[in-house]
């Protein structure tokens, strides 16, 4: 048995491992294991990723690029394959995720199961939009073969579906043509949430890449409106990928409120004047992962992250109340990430995103105070008629996810009978 935690570094329970490194016998090797539970980089912040007491099947070590048409951008690879691998590569030859969140140190197998989605829903939705097929093996022995055309409804069910179908072992996924790794990027600073939405409907025609960062203890909703489309091929060098790690974990949180301030402030005002830039699409996509382990930051009681996201119509008047129990808690996030997400179904049962607007923010673990906090940002989110990320989530009442997922009873049928997480038993039961 050892010790796993995830991202959000909450508890460290006990698993066994199981690693898988062979597509081939997965079927097999599943048959002989229960209950369990598919595992690849363990970056979901919460339980999702977690089985305490049981098997969790160990899936980076299935890496493999199986097939990739350099004419159509159809690639076809192993689920523990990481996103970056791919980006990698691909962009080299033309073709790029036409998705991706915003780390790129994620499986393949992890972001259908999460169904992830990026800075573009609005132009091309979430990752699920873009797998044509995956192979999913269940506990019993058997394999199934799915895609939006072919079994549609396992498709729908394993989109999005937190691991509990099966676990996948590969995937094949539509890239998109690019002409090259870098974007052209403006930076907007807005005043409050009115020139926030202001800016987000503006800019929904003409550009591809949107989002925002917003000082979460200003009261007001201040922040800097970030767009992007690709840039025309450059004749210039990629610059050098420089990566630091947080080197230990502190004996306190680094994350707290005078630090908040401090950082918000600063960070607002070095921005504010960026304006048009070009730029990476690493350095833009993907800013934390130029830290590794930061997770670490926030000491030994870890952090939650919590991200909701709100219809339209409520969106405002939502985000401005959450704001303000945000900042009368003092609590926050260096990182709190605003964004509109776009009118598009959903091409999984249980997927995160729907028209709307999302607010994420990170916030230290402070036991109980953290936990009523919670609490008054969970009314605001019920009463909007929102819902939680639960690749983000350790904590959501029951209430909330069935509120949030009205699709829960369709889905359930496509369960695993011997796949099992510490989020289905906190939410589903079992």
């Amino acid at each position: 048995m050892v010790a796993v935690s995830s991202w959000g570094r909450l508890s460290r329970e006990e698993h066994e491992l199981r690693f898988l490194s062979d597509a081939a016998p997965v079927a097999a090797q599943l048959r002989a294991e229960m209950p369990g539970l598919a595992h690849g980089l363990g970056r979901s912040y919460g339980d999702v990723c977690l089985n305490p007491g049981g098997v969790l099947w160990q899936t980076a070590a299935l890496d493999r690029f199986i097939a990739f048409d350099a004419a159509s951008g159809r690639l076809r690879c192993e689920a523990g394959m990481r996103l970056r691998d791919i980006q990698r590569v691909a962009i080299a030859r033309g073709w790029m995720l036409p998705v991706t969140p915003g780390t790129q140190m994620v499986t393949v197998g992890g972001a259908i199961a999460n169904d992830v989605h990026g800075k573009n829903h609005h132009v091309l939705g979430s990752f699920g939009d873009h797998v044509r097929r995956l192979w999913l093996a269940r506990t019993d022995g058997s394999i199934i073969e799915c895609g939006p055309d072919l079994a549609p409804e396992w498709f729908a069910a394993t989109v999005g579906g937190l691991g509990l179908t099966g676990v996948i072992t590969q995937a094949e996924i539509q890239l998109r043509p690019v002409p090259g790794p870098w974007l052209d990027t403006e930076t907007i600073p807005y005043a409050d949430l009115d020139e926030f939405f202001a800016l987000a409907d503006a800019s929904e025609t003409d550009w591809e890449y949107t989002v925002s960062w917003i000082d979460c203890l200003s009261g007001r909703g201040r922040g800097l409106f970030m767009r992007a489309n690709a840039a025309a091929a450059q004749a210039r060098a990629v610059p050098a990928r420089h990566e630091r790690t947080m080197p230990l974990t502190p004996p306190v949180s680094l994350v707290n409120g005078l630090s908040l301030r401090l950082f918000n402030t600063a960070y607002f005002r070095i921005h504010q004047d960026d304006g048009r830039a070009l730029a990476h699409y690493e350095d833009f996509f993907y800013p934390l992962d130029k830290l590794l382990e930061w997770n670490r930051m926030y000491g030994p009681k870890g952090f939650y992250q919590y991200q909701s996201v709100v219809p339209r119509a409520a969106g405002r008047d939502a985000t401005q109340a959450m704001l303000g129990e945000i900042a009368r808690s003092g609590d926050g996030s260096f990182l709190a990430v605003l964004k509109t997400f776009g009118e598009r179904a959903a091409p999984g049962m249980l997927s995160f995103p729907r028209a709307g607007v999302t607010l994420a923010l990170d916030f230290p673990n402070h036991g109980a105070r953290t936990h009523k906090l919670f609490a008054r940002l969970d009314a605001i989110v019920r009463e909007a008629g929102g819902r939680i990320y639960m690749a983000k989530d350790a904590r959501m009442p029951r209430d909330l996810f069935e509120q949030g997922y009205p699709r829960l009873g369709e889905f359930l049928p496509y369960r695993d009978p011997r796949i099992s997480s510490a989020l289905s038993r906190r939410l589903m039961g079992w």
